[in-house]
C-alpha cells in the first residue's frame, strides 16, 4: 500500500474515532481490507503523535483533560520555527536533521521539496521521513544508540557524516548561552559538532523560552552558527546579543 493509502488511512481513522468514541482493531481491520497488524501499527503511530490512546483491542480518544494548554503554545511555536526553516530549504539540497522535537517538526515540511537528500542520527526523523510521499533520499549515521538523546552517536556516526558534505544542518539545543552558543545536558556533543563541520550552513531551532538557559555543556560556539530561528516572543535585548555575535537571528510568527 502507497504511503499515500496510509496516510489516508490514518486519517480515516481519527475522524471515525471523533464519531464513534472508539474504534477496534477487529473493525478497522474489516473496513480497511487489511491485516489486523497493519492497524495496530497504525494506531501506535497515531498515538506516538497524540492523537488518541490505545486500549486492548482498539483505541479511544484522548482525554481533553491531558491536552494542556502550554502543549499547545509549545506546539505552535515549534510549528513557526519549523515553517520559518523549511523555508531556507531549496530543491535538491543535502541537508543533515539532528535529534530533537523541534527539529522532527520540520520533517511533514519536507514533503513539498524534489530531490532532497536527508542524513538523521535519530529513528525518529528516519521513521517521519519515510512517511513522506515525495520521500528524500535518507541516510542514517549508524553508529552507537545513546538513551539520552534516543539517536546515534560516536565515532562510527563522525566517520560517516565525514564522508559527505551538506549544504545546512539543522539542529535543536537544550539551552542558549548568550555568551557562548548552544547548550546542552548531553555530554555527547562530539557528533553535533561534526554535523557542523561538513554543513556550508548551520541552523539552530529553538523556541525562545530555552534562550538565556546556561547548562554546563557547550555543544556549538557561535563561531559554528550562522543562523538561530525561535518565536517571535525573543527578547529584543536577548537577539540584539545574539547578532552581535554575528549570528543571523529569525524570529517567526506564530
Amino acid at each position: 500500500m502507497s504511503k499515500r493509502n496510509t496516510q489516508q488511512r490514518r486519517h480515516t481513522i481519527v475522524t471515525l474515532l471523533t464519531e464513534q468514541g472508539q474504534v477496534s482493531v477487529d473493525a478497522l481491520s474489516q473496513r480497511f481490507e487489511t491485516s489486523e497488524v497493519t492497524i495496530r501499527k497504525d494506531l501506535a503511530e497515531l498515538e506516538k503523535n497524540g492523537l488518541l490512546l490505545r486500549r486492548y483491542g482498539g483505541a479511544v480518544p484522548v482525554p481533553q483533560e491531558m491536552v494542556s494548554e502550554h502543549a499547545v503554545k509549545v506546539s505552535k511555536k515549534k510549528q513557526s520555527i519549523a515553517d520559518a526553516a523549511a523555508a531556507r530549504i531549496r530543491d535538491h539540497n543535502r541537508v543533515v536533521v539532528d535529534s530533537g522535537t523541534t527539529t522532527a517538526a520540520l520533517i511533514p515540511l519536507l514533503d513539498k521539496k524534489r530531490g532532497l537528500v536527508v542524513m538523521t542520527n535519530s529513528l525518529q526523523v528516519a521513521n517521519a521521513i519515510r512517511e513522506l510521499e515525495h520521500e528524500p533520499t535518507l541516510l542514517m549515521t549508524g553508529g552507537t544508540w545513546d538513551t539520552h538523546s534516543e539517536s546515534f552517536q560516536g565515532q562510527v556516526a563522525e566517520q560517516t557524516l565525514r564522508a559527505y558534505d551538506f549544504d545546512q544542518l539543522f539542529v535543536g539545543a537544550d539551552g542558549i548561552d548568550v555568551a557562548r552558543g548552544t547548550t546542552t545536558f548531553n555530554e555527547m556533543t562530539g557528533l553535533t559538532r561534526v554535523m557542523a563541520e561538513v554543513a556550508r550552513e548551520v541552523v539552530v531551532m529553538i523556541e525562545s523560552e530555552k534562550i538565556g538557559r546556561r547548562i554546563p555543556n557547550l555543544e556549538l560556539a557561535w563561531s559554528s552558527i550562522d543562523t538561530l530561528i525561535t518565536d517571535s516572543l525573543l527578547d529584543d535585548d536577548l537577539k540584539h546579543a545574539i547578532e552581535q555575535t554575528g549570528t543571523d537571528v529569525i524570529c517567526a510568527d506564530q
